[in-house]
């Protein structure tokens, strides 16, 4: 699968419910676990290949690896903190975001389970980026406008030289 990457409207858009949880949306997932560690990835949403499904996958350092369909952040902590985030769909770019320190997801998994899990740590953060992707919105969004416009500059720079 090819990643989208900056510039592409689809990052932009909201991604829709899925309805059944059927052999294509399995086959689906599968692949994005593939295209996530080939990209060495942490996190993947659908809409990151071309796909406006609220779906996404993730699979942190000592966690397994997840999948969130129709994800719902019904719970976030007050305390926030700032970690340097990147993004399959904006390579090369890293930025301090400012999140939660903790959500309270419901979801399905692949099996058409309906879940619940309290995530902090570097699962919590993955899960709010992700979540934004099905919303349209990149961790950039996150970050003061000055300091994204440097980015955004170098970002276009490094593309337009490779």
């Amino acid at each position: 699968m090819k990643v989208v990457t900056l510039g592409d409207e689809l990052l932009r858009k909201k991604s829709v419910l899925v309805g059944d949880i059927d052999q294509g949306i399995l086959d689906f997932v599968q692949a994005m676990f593939e295209t996530m560690y080939t990209g060495k990835g942490i996190g993947l949403a659908a809409v990151q290949v071309g796909q406006l499904l609220r779906v996404f996958i993730t699979h942190v350092s000592q966690d397994t690896p997840r999948v969130f369909i129709n994800p719902e952040i019904v719970e976030t902590s007050l305390e926030m903190n700032e970690y340097e985030e990147g993004c399959l769909s904006i390579p090369g770019v890293n930025a301090d975001v400012l999140r939660s320190t903790g959500v309270k997801v419901q979801a399905w998994n692949e099996n058409g389970k309906a879940f619940t899990i309290h995530a902090d740590g570097l699962l919590g953060r993955v899960i709010q980026h992700e979540l934004d992707h099905l919303n349209g919105k990149l961790f950039i969004d996150h970050v003061n406008p000055k300091k994204r416009e440097r980015l955004l500059k170098s970002y276009k720079t490094e593309k337009a030289s490779a």
